[in-house]
């Protein structure tokens, strides 16, 4: 099959996942809404990290909440990949937003790894590798050396392995779920370590119910995305939300960075 071919398909099973159907009531969440709830949630997320105290109720509980968006917007990446008009401009705009939110990143947080545009821009190359180099050895080389890539970046491994389970399901239905279910178990498994007190190898119940809390938010966007979300973006202010998107991550990152540092001369 060609790659155009492919696309179509795609597309047309994309269509069918997400609710082109008219007759599902419950698709009331358009692709640009559920990004608005995305960007929410990241900054709730952010805000746990740069403001309270880790370990206390309201910071995991907003940190939580913040893990419905990675498993979003890898969704949207994958769906974006196959309906943009032009990928080359699609990575580049992915590529100016990882360099222009690195500054804004490290000043937030404080951390020495790059921003989660960065591990977007990566598995967009994963895609773009998937999608077109033929020889079987150099694509998973390829694909494997983009996921290390982000080894040291924000979701590093995970958003990548995320990006590939949604991709290869193509829009079906039943695949898109298990990819949302494969992507929760991953993430608890790799979470629980974070849980164990400092007692490597000791799986309590305590860690263990604590990493499966925690990953809900991933659930909760696979629900969000098969149930709710109709296939379309907004009638009105498309360009407008395009732009948001980008531009939100920087600046709400400086402006969280301006906030912190103002406190501290009080």
């Amino acid at each position: 099959m060609t790659e155009d071919g492919r696309l179509q398909r795609m597309q047309i099973a994309y269509l069918t996942v997400t609710g082109a159907i008219e007759n599902r009531r419950l698709q009331v969440l358009n692709r640009d809404i559920i990004k608005y709830i995305a960007m929410v949630t990241m900054l709730l997320n952010h805000i746990a990290h740069v403001f309270l105290v880790q370990g206390t109720i309201l910071y995991e509980v907003l940190e939580d909440i913040g893990y419905f968006t990675a498993p979003v917007m890898c969704y949207f990446l994958a769906e974006g990949y196959v309906y943009t008009r032009s990928k080359l401009k699609y990575g580049f705009r992915l590529a100016l937003f990882a360099a222009v939110s690195q500054i804004p990143f490290q000043l937030a947080f404080g951390y020495q790894s790059l921003n989660m545009i960065f591990t977007l821009l990566c598995c967009f190359l994963i895609l773009v590798v998937a999608d077109h180099v033929e020889s079987p050895p150099l694509r998973m080389g390829l694909v494997m050396l983009l996921t290390l890539a982000t080894v040291y970046s924000d979701w590093g491994v995970v958003a990548p392995l995320f990006t590939i389970f949604f991709f290869n399901a193509e829009g079906d239905r039943k695949q898109t779920a298990r990819g949302f279910g494969v992507c929760y178990v991953i993430f608890v498994l790799l979470n629980v370590q974070n849980y164990m007190n400092g007692q490597p190898g000791n799986w309590t119940a305590y860690a263990v119910s604590h990493a499966m809390l925690s990953g809900l938010g991933i659930i909760v966007a696979g629900i969000t995305v098969l149930f709710f979300y109709n296939g379309k973006r907004m009638e009105r202010g498309k360009n407008f939300s395009k732009w948001f998107f980008y531009l939100f991550y920087p600046v709400h990152l400086l402006v969280l960075y301006l906030i912190k540092s103002g406190m501290r001369l009080m």
